[in-house]
This record gives C-alpha cells, structure tokens and sequence, in this order.
C-alpha cells in the first residue's frame, strides 16, 4: 500500500501539542535579534527563545518521548545558544542552527537513555476507528486530511508507532511531518545528504505503515 504524503502529514499532525507555533508580537527581523544577542542584549535573547520555545520544545518531546526530559533538554538547548552566539556567523539560517543544537542534544539523551518507547500496538481497533485506520492505510478513496485529523484514536496510535522508530527515523519524520521542515533544512540540521533524508524519510514511513497494518491483520 501506498502511504499518501498529505494524508500522513495530517495524521501525525493530530501528535502535535496544541501550543503557538510563534509567539505573536514578534515583528522584529531576526537577523537584528540575534545580532543584538551576540551583543549580550538580554530582551533580545528573551524574544528569541519566546519565538522558538514552544516549536523547540515539542519537537524534543516526540523525539524522546518523555515530558521532563523534554523540558529540561528545551532549556538546555538555550542554555548552549546563549553561550555560544558568539559563535553564530551567519552562514546557515539562525533557525536550522538553533534545531541542530536541539536535535544534537536531544540524539545524544537518547543514545544513553532508556527512552519511552515500549507502549504496545497492540488494541482491538473495531468500529469506526478500525475503518479510519483502514483508510489511512488504503491506496484509494483516502478520506480528507481533516477527517483524518478528527480522529483522536488514530493520532494516538501513530504516536506509538512513531516512539517504535529507532532515533534516526524518528527524527527526520518529527522533523518533516511535525516541525514542518522541508528536505534541505532536514539535511543541513542532521548534517547529512539530501538524498540520506529521503531514503530515511522513506523508510520511517514504510516502518510506520507496517506497524499500523499488523494491527488491521
């Protein structure tokens, strides 16, 4: 079965916390932000991390699994930008360099931690969540994203399936489908090819299927 980008999108979109993607009232180029920062302008840190906190955070939420951890990695995370934008020349976006420190650190938790990704699949899923889960699946008549995202069932199942992922697959899809980056962006921030992020990407996603299949079976 074929496994439709946008409905995927829309699916692990119901994982999403509900926070404010950016805080409103920031109008500022980011560019004077960060220049600001790297003069030790504390209002201008403060902006920024009220910019990224909510994103930041939730990306390292889906990557670990964990609440606390999560919370404490997002500060660490600003910790290590505050101490290191004077290091920042500008040669990649302000953004992708931010989420490398966030990825980089969040990839190094999980390498020496016992992360949160046991819960079973395992579930009668009858009725209609059953059908929303065949539909998902199926190759035609795909319901409408935002059917899709109506279904609370669903999005929690696909959160479990996610946490089975080993890191690097997990990432790029949190990265992709949940932080909304685009392939390039993906590359520069894991360090790694293009064409690395879609065969990675390609592979999340089939595990992904697999797994929500084997409970239909």
């Amino acid at each position: 079965m074929r496994f439709s980008e946008e409905l995927f999108a829309a699916a692990v979109g119901l994982i999403k916390e509900t926070t404010v993607a950016e805080t409103t009232g920031v109008s500022i180029d980011e560019s004077v932000l960060v220049e600001q920062c790297r003069r030790g302008d504390s209002a201008a840190t403060e902006r920024l991390i009220l910019k990224y906190q909510n994103r930041i955070y939730n990306v390292i939420l889906r990557m670990c699994g964990n609440e606390a951890d999560a919370a404490e990695l997002s500060q660490e995370t600003f910790v290590k930008v505050i101490e290191n934008i004077g290091k920042f020349e500008g040669r990649s976006r302000f953004y992708t360099w931010l989420f490398r420190i966030a990825v980089n650190l969040t990839l190094n938790y999980c390498s020496r931690s016992v992360r949160l990704g046991t819960a079973s699949l395992d579930a009668e899923y009858g009725g209609q969540a059953g059908q929303s889960l065949r539909e998902f699946l199926a190759d035609e008549a795909s319901p409408d994203p935002a059917t899709a995202a109506a279904n609370k069932e669903l999005g929690e199942l696909i959160e479990k399936a996610l946490a089975k992922l080993d890191d690097a697959q997990r990432t790029v899809v949190v990265l992709r489908d949940i932080e909304g980056m685009n392939y390039a962006q993906i590359a520069e921030v894991l360090d790694i090819e293009l064409g690395t992020v879609k065969s990675r990407l390609s592979r999340a996603r089939g595990n992904l299927r697999e797994m929500l299949e084997a409970i239909l079976e």
